[in-house]
Parts: structure tokens; sequence; C-alpha cells
């Protein structure tokens, strides 16, 4: 561990940031992170080093939590259950990572869930906690709330880890089973942020009349983004959803975001309000239901204008903002009617805000690329890198890794020009894969 883990420091320290320049890319090299044979895995989050971490699945079926960076590969799992034998379950998956190499773990432990409540979608046998992982050990963090469970939303480069934690107030309102999976919920859960820390924590306390929240998005000044509602109306991730999209200041206080005229609606996945992300500006992505409270399109949030409509590819009719760098470029997904549930989606990008347009990123796959269609795009740095995943064209889901190529100030994406546009329809075998192991995925 000691050797693989100073190769990994070796690896991004030897690196300086590179300055994010405002010039648009010309175009996107798509690299397939995972090796062909490989049923799934899922790119959740890229560093401004271009570290990527995310899931991978094991030769066992089970989902590890693991690291890429250029032709390198760690799983922190096998490190760890080498190591540190007896914490972590069978299944997790690496949150984020950040610019000093702790890495963000969410998944299930080996302790039995008494309760069978399946809350980080891989299952109702084991608890499910968050973990930190700093150089090459392994932390659980406790849950403050004294409840069983606990998951993961995201970090940030001062090592504070928002997550939500149950409590021990049984709610009969809870939701028997979401449409993700995930459930039965019995108890109450809040917002709570680790660190920076070990031992510390703050919480944070869900709109008046709320019992639950669900912090999704960090940046570097420590105010959290999410999702408040009851435990009857919020959907835990993933396909997150509830009924209202929150702002927590750095003082505690929460602010309701808005919507576009609607509120949740757990009997469709992903239908309802949520703030996925914020950047150093105060900048806020997310999603949000139009009324009739059937389906969820994305937003653009600022203090000036609030929530803006980010348009979606056409015909499409649900969308998510999912991530946002400080330069303000939104990345996530378009999807054709059905939504998450039964529709296609498309990996894009919005580079210049509302008014800026979509971009579909499978405007980038070349005719000899491994990928028949970039699906959900999760995560976004400051230099432009984006991270996600995609169908192969052998029919596995895999991470996906779109590098932009330099172009001229001012130049907006353009596609090569063998470039092959498509909407994929999903197989069968795909959305089975993609519903069983998106537990954790944003």
């Amino acid at each position: 561990m000691t050797l693989r883990w100073s190769m990994f420091k070796a690896s991004i320290t030897g690196l300086g940031l590179l300055s994010a320049l405002a010039a648009q890319p010309q175009h996107y090299a798509v690299t397939d992170l995972s090796p062909a044979g490989n049923p799934f895995s899922l790119a959740n989050f890229v560093n401004n080093y271009g570290v990527v971490a995310g899931s991978d699945t094991a030769p066992d079926g089970t989902s590890h939590s693991v690291l890429w960076y250029k032709n390198q590969f760690w799983d922190l799992t096998e490190i760890t259950n080498t190591n540190q034998p007896g914490l972590l379950g069978p299944n997790s998956a690496a949150g984020s990572v950040n610019t000093f190499g702790q890495v963000l773990i969410g998944g299930q432990t080996p302790a039995t869930d008494p309760n069978h409540e399946n809350f980080c979608g891989y299952g109702p046998e084991f608890q499910c906690a968050v973990f930190l992982w700093s150089h090459g050990v392994m932390t659980q963090l406790p849950n403050p709330l004294g409840g069983t469970n606990s998951g993961w939303g995201a970090m940030n480069n001062r090592g504070e880890v928002a997550g939500y934690a149950e409590t021990t107030v049984r709610d009969p309102k809870c939701l028997a089973t979401a449409p993700n999976g995930t459930g039965p919920q019995l108890f109450d859960y809040e917002a709570v942020v680790w660190g920076p820390q070990l031992g510390q924590f703050r919480r944070l306390k869900p709109l008046l009349g709320d019992t639950v929240g669900i912090p999704l998005g960090i940046n570097e000044a420590g105010q959290v983004v999410g999702i408040s509602g009851g435990c009857g109306n919020t959907v835990i991730p993933g396909g997150t959803a509830g009924p209202h999209a929150v702002l927590w200041d750095t003082d505690g206080r929460v602010y309701d975001l808005g919507s576009f005229g609607g509120t949740s609606n757990p009997g469709v996945l992903g239908v309802g309000n949520g703030a996925f992300a914020i950047n150093n500006q105060g900048q806020i992505a997310g999603t949000s239901a139009p009324p009739g409270n059937l389906l969820n399109q994305p937003f653009f949030w600022t203090r000036e204008k609030h929530m803006q409509h980010l348009p979606l590819l056409p015909g499409d009719v649900v969308g998510a903002g999912l991530a946002i760098n400080n330069w303000g470029a939104v990345v996530g997904a378009s999807i054709s009617p059905g939504g998450l549930a039964s529709g296609n989606p498309s990996a894009v990008l919005w580079e210049h805000g509302p008014e800026g347009g979509v971009t579909d990123l499978n405007m980038f796959l070349t005719t000899d690329s491994p990928f028949a269609a970039l699906l959900t795009a999760f995560g976004i740095n400051d230099d432009g890198e984006i991270i996600g995943f995609g169908v192969t064209s052998a029919g596995e889901v895999h991470a996906f890794l779109a590098s932009p190529t330099p172009g001229g100030a001012g130049e907006s994406a353009e596609p090569p020009a063998d470039a092959a546009p498509r909407k994929v329809e999903l197989p069968e075998h795909v959305r089975r894969l993609i519903a069983g192991r998106f537990g954790t995925g944003r």
C-alpha cells in the first residue's frame, strides 16, 4: 500500500494546476477509462489535476471505489481490504478527490442493517456509511445524529465533507419503496458537514416545516447546496429529488432557491427539485420540476438572476445540471421523453449559461470511438475535463473522460470532421445494468 500510495502522490503533486483560461476548446477527445469486458464503471468526479474518482466492477461482481489518472488505476477497496481488513463492506464508490489527494467514499460496511433499509442502493443487508481515504488510510466518518446509516454528497479542498445522516426519529411518512430501488426508509435524515478536522461536524437543518435534508454540493467557502423536504416526498440518491432546492450558507441558514412551478413526485424517478453543485462564485446547477410534476429540467442559479432554465437538446423533455466549474460551465444530461426511467439520455455541456445553448458531447465521438453513446456527464474541472458514463459498442457501461483540445480564444466547441452524432436507444440489459449500479451515482 505504501508504494502504491507514493506512486499516486508522485503522479499528482508533480503537476501544477493549469491556469484555466476563458478560451473555449475546439473539440474533445473521449477516453474509455475501463478495460473491455468490464460490465460497469462510473466516473463521479474529476479534480483540477485530472484525477478521476468513481467505481468499477470487481471480478466478483461487487462495486469497488477506484481512482483513475492517465494510464494509472487504483482500486481503493482492494488497497483498504489488504491493509485495513474488515472496514469496508462489499460495495462502495468514490465520490470525489480533492487537490490534496483525499478521497470521499460512500458505501456499505460489514455491519448488518437491523432495519433492512437499503439506504445506499446496493441492497438491504448492510449498513451504509461515509469514509475519508487520506494518505493511504481509510477512516469511517461517524454518524453524528445517532442513526444507523449515512451517505455522501460532496467534498471541498479544505477536507469538509457534506453528507446526510439518519436520525433516531422514526417517521411513518417515510417512503416504503422509492423508484430508484432504495427503501424501505424508516427514519428521518438530515444534512451534515464533517470536518475539516476529524471529529468536527456541523448540522444543517432543513427548511422550516421539513424533516429531511440531502446535501449534494459544497464550495471552498463551505456553502452547501442540496434538497430539503419530507421523508415521504424526498428520494435519496441516485435519481434524487425533493420538494425544495436549497442553499445552506456559511452561517448555517437555509434558503429556498425556488422552482419552475412544480414539486416532487416520488412516484417518478428524478422528478422534483434539487441543487446538485455550487462553485466558488456561488453559481448553482441543478434540476427543477415544472407544473404537473411529471418532468424535471436543468437550471442555472445566480444570486442576481435566481433560477433560470438551461436548454435541452431538440426533442428532449427532461434533464439536470449535475456539476459546475469555477468558470460557470455546467454538465449533466438531456433526456428524451420517458425521463430517467425509460428515456434515452445524452451527456451535455452548457458553456455560457442559459443564453449559450447546449452541446451534445456525443458530437465528439469519432467513428472509431469505443463508445456508442455518452449518457451522462457527472463532473467538470476548471480545465474543462469532463467525466461521466456511456455505453460502449459492446453493450457495456463504462466511465469516460472527455479532454478538451485547446483552441483559440473565443472559439466555441466544434465537433471533429468525422463526428458521428447519435441518440442511442438503450438496450434493456443496459437499463438493467444502470438500474442495478446507480445507487450512489449522482
